[in-house]
């Protein structure tokens, strides 16, 4: 019975070990402060925003779209299917990171999606817009966007993935990764490219090359890439920080444009800097991209949701991830050194 109970009171203490150390730590003054680990989930091209006091999230998965909803930016919430592809129709397959946006009292999800693949030689991107402020409502399907260089022609349409928008003096600008003409081969460059919008789901006039992969540090392997463009702002500064060489290896990293003149023409590409690489991996974090920006719960703190390769091993198995990041003196964001996996980190300021 005794050596019964030694073994218990010893599962006891493993236990108790291993729960204070995944769960909290003591700063200098004893004081317990709670902590997480990268990364937080499984997935890929994470999409983050706080509105109010929640936290929501949207997600590709079996050619349908997900949002979540949490107060907390470490966990996700209630979880609820919004829209499901279609048997048929030009975005019944490949459905892509999706992202949602709180404009003008409705949300609006911009999703990539082609007719089928591999090869992915058909993605356009397409709009949804919920009928209500409830991020849960029911939602509309507004249609494909056009990404072209001719607007009167809907035929003319080229492929286009990762769209974001910036809300930028009033005006609405749309900003994704396309191809300079549509091709037969999904071997192909892809650019960044902006256009002014009528309104959420209406493109208004042509677009405009805003980035092409031209700097040693987006071009080296075997096909050169500008995507996953986000939108980053510091007062009266506005970054594009987008991802850039191969999703697929462990090269892939954030380069930035930042907009020189913030009350110059958008649609200027002479009027964007850019610089990088920004934010990269390294010995224990492999090929980190596609991010999203967040402020902590108590809005002290600025945050990079990203993801990142799961091995070295060519491919898209990959986790998502967040930690802190801060400001230069310059104004310009300090992403810092990616972490690795298990390192304990505190949670988001005013998270509970």
């Amino acid at each position: 019975m005794k050596s019964l109970h030694n073994v218990m009171l010893l599962l006891f203490l493993v236990f108790s070990a291993l729960t204070c150390f995944n769960q909290n730590i003591t700063d200098n003054t004893g004081r317990q402060l709670k902590t997480f680990t990268n990364p937080v989930w499984n997935g890929a091209d994470p999409w983050m925003v706080k509105h109010n006091s929640d936290y929501i999230s949207c997600y590709s998965a079996n050619n349908s779209i997900m949002v979540s909803k949490s107060n907390k930016m470490t966990q996700r919430g209630e979880i609820k299917k919004i829209w499901q592809a279609n048997a048929s129709g030009w975005n019944r397959s490949c459905v892509w990171a999706p992202e949602i946006h709180f404009i003008q009292n409705r949300w609006y999800v911009y999703y990539a999606a082609g007719e089928s693949g591999p090869p992915f030689i058909y993605q356009r991107t397409g709009v949804l817009r919920s009928a209500t402020e409830d991020v849960f409502s029911t939602y509309e399907d507004m249609g494909v966007l056009y990404t072209g260089d001719h607007p009167t022609d809907t035929n003319s349409n080229v492929w286009a993935i990762d769209m974001t928008i910036l809300e930028h003096h009033g005006k609405l600008y749309a900003i994704w990764s396309g191809w300079i003409k549509q091709e037969t081969t999904d071997t192909t460059p892809q650019h960044l490219f902006i256009c002014e919008m009528e309104n959420p789901w209406t493109m208004k006039g042509r677009r405009v090359l805003l980035s092409s992969p031209n700097e040693n540090w987006e071009t080296g392997g075997p096909l050169n890439l500008n995507e996953g463009p986000e939108i980053l702002k510091n007062g009266n500064k506005v970054f594009v920080v987008y991802s850039c060489r191969e999703s697929w290896l462990v090269e892939y990293r954030l380069g930035m444009l930042e907009l020189i003149n913030p009350d110059g023409d958008l649609l200027d590409q002479e009027n964007w800097k850019k610089t990088g690489p920004v934010f990269q991996g390294n010995s224990e974090v492999y090929g980190v991209g596609h991010c999203s920006f967040v402020k902590s719960p108590d809005n002290t703190e600025d945050w990079i949701i990203y993801h990142s390769k799961k091995s070295t091993k060519p491919g898209w198995e990959r986790d998502v991830r967040m930690q802190p990041f801060k400001w230069k003196v310059d104004g310009t964001p300090a992403f810092g050194t990616a972490l690795s996996a298990g390192k304990s980190l505190n949670l988001p300021s005013g998270e509970k």
